[in-house]
């Protein structure tokens, strides 16, 4: 089966398994009693809804109207795949309502028109504005795009943005502004030379005048040639930056002497003699997708004063419209603005510019697998997973709505505003995108113990792809190729590796096994018979440094896989005992449960111990751990072995961490829930924020809690995670998802690095 089915395969499985799409629709209110939907529906409904027709702009303070962003297409012009119709453009716009929701907590409904004229489109969408508190638009077709977004914005009083012309304009505009920094070169003076004249080209161009741009300086080229004032075909949009010059008729011409190309166009329309042929310090902007008009290699390798950017994400300065419609359209519903103007886009474009220069957060620099990212041709616009672009960008827009007078509110505490943008980013699983990041930073050899199983050759093929992880297989090598064939799956030369069948190191794994269990009842033989054992040859791999981290335990229950990598690797030094945790991925961020899974009753030094080797796992997963001890007791109000327990290893605590944030004993809702323990227990150390790692007195507890929440909490488990053994093994729940799998193999990856780096 070809790569390319396969890949087919996956985007087909992603959409349909399970719930069928990518959004849903939850409630943000207790539903749970007769009162609620009394309050919720009839009668109580009544009261909010007569509140809105005495004073209209109460709907904003009783519905989710400010919040709520639609996003809206008729199909005419989707992605590169042209007019496929409304229906099929549907995975496009719950895509996009995706990453308004992952970026910057906006919820959207998406809505697929049947609407092909622009006045049948401009009177469906004029009809919703009482639903929601901004429009996206997305996927038409030009001309008649320009036309509807500019009735749109005349005739209906709520933000309403094409973001196919404005995302890439502000996005490309950012990045002209610190290009033109960096070659010493001023926009009003520039030669700019555009290759595409559809919707984003028109709207780029738009807002280059705006910046500086000098339209004589400027030459256009679409599809039939130059864009000059002789042509018949041109609607007045594009006649408005026509040209006047007869001496220029091909783009090869044009680009003699300019300082800036911009390419919305198609893909190698541009050759290196052109870029060649560009004034010194060339900036060029080749953005056509999947491959942009000239190759990004043989840009720079003709040119090493150039500065380059596409649309792709394995080049540096990708321009991606994520950088701006999630943070335009936070800033606008915000102050409830009637509009985005060009006030606020100009405010966009130059907060995006001026985040270029400011430190890059360590997390961005290890996911694009760089020591130090810094503003300069290779950074001239920030990466999309930098956090600091919600509270920057969406305040500077923010901020120029009320300057502007579009706004219907004021905000006056922009600090506390600013914490209220960054609370919103505290979602469930961005730890997890972040780990994935930090993975991908410097991947290790995983060895796969269970290989002949097609979810582990699946996770094993995803972790390659994605860049995670050098999968390494262990089992049956007919068997494992005959699954790989059967489900189509891609994994190339991989490795495989059959113990069973003894290799050049069993021998070796063999003595070093007895060397070490030779005085606990393990001869010589029967440890050449264990290594034959995938789970002790994995383990001797990892004690051996053939590969940095083992992962097992998907068919086997937890003790039959942790005894091997006890034996043949062993506890760090100073270890007595080792500990599983789990990361448990909530609406209010991470929280680490911890021992679930090894200790059935540890004593208070035992917590003690278990405690520091989970404070500092967390740390490694560039999270500050806040530790609480938990009970049935809050501080004292109760007796019995289990508080007397944790109160114990809670002074230890203290006294031998002083800088650990850590308390206890105490309930498990007062550690969660800040105001309550504000409120009941002001000394405690925890006050101010939750809790979010969680230490609990014995296995049973542990264990209900974590599977308890994994069942009824709606959260994702990440685990368990073992903590205290030398290297890095990693056991698997029994029957994991591959998506299990994958999280753990990340986790593993991670733990191997910091690994390594301690080493060093």
């Amino acid at each position: 089966m070809s790569n390319t089915t396969n890949r087919k395969r996956d985007a087909l499985d992603y959409h349909a398994n399970g719930r069928p799409g990518k959004i849903e629709v939850v409630p943000s209110k207790p539903t749970n009693s007769q009162r609620d939907l009394a309050l919720a529906y009839s009668p109580g409904v009544a009261e909010p809804c007569m509140e809105i027709f005495r004073n209209p702009e109460d709907v904003y303070k009783y519905t989710a109207k400010g919040n709520l962003v639609a996003v809206i297409s008729n199909g005419t012009a989707v992605l590169g795949l042209g007019n496929i119709g409304p229906a099929a453009s549907k995975p496009v716009m719950e895509g996009k309502g995706l990453l308004f929701k992952i970026f910057a907590d906006i919820d959207v409904f998406d809505l697929e028109v049947n609407a092909a004229s622009v006045d049948e489109f401009i009177t469906v969408v004029k009809a919703l504005e009482p639903t929601f508190g901004g429009v996206n638009l997305e996927d038409i077709a030009a001309p008649m795009c320009f036309e509807i977004e500019r009735r749109l914005k005349e005739e209906m009083n709520i933000p309403v943005m094409h973001d196919d012309q404005h995302g890439t304009a502000i996005i490309t505009s950012a990045a002209l502004i610190n290009a033109c920094e960096l070659q010493n070169k001023k926009l009003e003076r520039i030669k700019l030379v555009v290759s595409g004249a559809g919707a984003a080209a028109v709207s780029c161009i738009k807002l280059y005048l705006k910046l500086g741009v000098k339209k004589e300086n400027m030459l256009v080229f679409d599809k039939d040639g130059i864009v000059n004032i002789d042509r018949t075909d041109l609607d007045p949009i594009r006649m408005d930056f026509a040209t006047s010059r007869k001496d220029i008729t091909n783009i090869a011409q044009a680009m003699k002497g300019a300082d800036v190309f911009l390419g919305l166009s198609a893909a190698n329309v541009v050759s290196a003699e052109m870029v060649q042929s560009m004034a010194k310090n060339p900036i060029v902007f080749a953005l056509a997708n999947p491959d942009p008009e000239i190759a990004y290699d043989l840009a720079i390798n003709c040119r090493k004063d150039i500065i380059m950017a596409t649309g792709r994400s394995d080049f540096p300065n990708q321009v991606n419209n994520v950088l701006g419609f999630p943070y335009i359209f936070r800033g606008a519903l915000d102050v409830r603005a009637t509009s985005i103007n060009e006030e606020m886009k100009i405010a966009a474009v130059k907060a995006i510019a001026e985040l270029t220069k400011l430190p890059v957060p360590e997390i961005v620099n290890l996911a694009y697998k760089a020591k130090n990212l810094k503003f300069g041709k290779d950074y001239i616009i920030p990466k999309p997973i930098d956090s600091r672009l919600i509270t920057i960008v969406s305040a500077a827009v923010a901020k120029a709505a009320i300057d502007s007078g579009v706004a219907r509110r004021t905000i006056t505490d922009w600090v506390a505003y600013e914490e209220e943008l960054r609370v919103r980013l505290g979602a469930d699983d961005k730890i997890l995108r972040n780990l994935a990041n930090k993975a991908k930073s410097a991947p290790k050899r995983i060895v796969f113990a269970e290989a002949d199983n097609y979810k582990i050759l699946k996770a094993a093929q995803i972790v390659k792809d994605e860049g995670i992880a050098t999968p390494i297989l262990l089992g049956s090598v007919s068997r494992i190729q005959q699954i790989i064939i059967e489900h189509g799956i891609e994994l190339g030369d991989i490795e495989i590796i059959d113990p069973w069948q003894g290799t050049d190191d069993s021998e070796k794994f063999a003595e070093h096994l007895y060397g070490r269990r030779q005085r606990r009842g393990i001869t010589l033989y029967e440890a050449r018979k264990l290594v034959r054992d995938r789970n002790y040859y994995g383990a001797s791999m990892i004690e051996f440094g053939s590969a940095d981290a083992l992962i097992s335990g998907l068919t086997k229950n937890y003790k039959s896989t942790l005894k091997p990598a006890l034996q043949v690797i062993g506890t760090k030094p100073g270890v007595k005992k080792i500990a599983g945790m789990y990361l448990m991925l909530t609406k209010k961020g991470p929280v680490f449960l911890g021992d679930t899974t090894v200790n059935p009753d540890p004593t208070a030094q035992d917590m003690v111990d278990i405690t520091a080797m989970i404070h500092e796992t967390v740390t490694g997963f560039n999270v500050t751990p806040r530790v609480a001890l938990l009970s049935y007791s809050n501080f004292g109000s109760n007796n019995g072995t289990i508080p007397e327990k944790t109160r114990l290893a809670t002074a230890m605590l203290k006294q031998k961490y002083p800088d650990m944030i850590v308390d206890g004993e105490m309930q498990a809702n007062f550690a969660m829930n800040s105001d309550l323990l504000q409120g009941n227990y002001p000394f405690s150390s925890l006050k101010g924020s939750p809790a979010n790692t969680l230490i609990f007195p014995n296995l049973e507890s542990g264990n209900i809690a974590y599977k308890l929440l994994q069942e009824l909490g709606n959260v994702e488990a990440v685990g368990p995670i073992l903590i205290g053994l030398d290297k890095p093994v990693h056991v698997l729940q029994m029957d994991s998802s591959v998506r299990e799998i994958v999280n753990m193999v990340t986790i593993a990856v991670v733990d191997a690095q910091i690994y390594a780096a301690k080493k060093k």
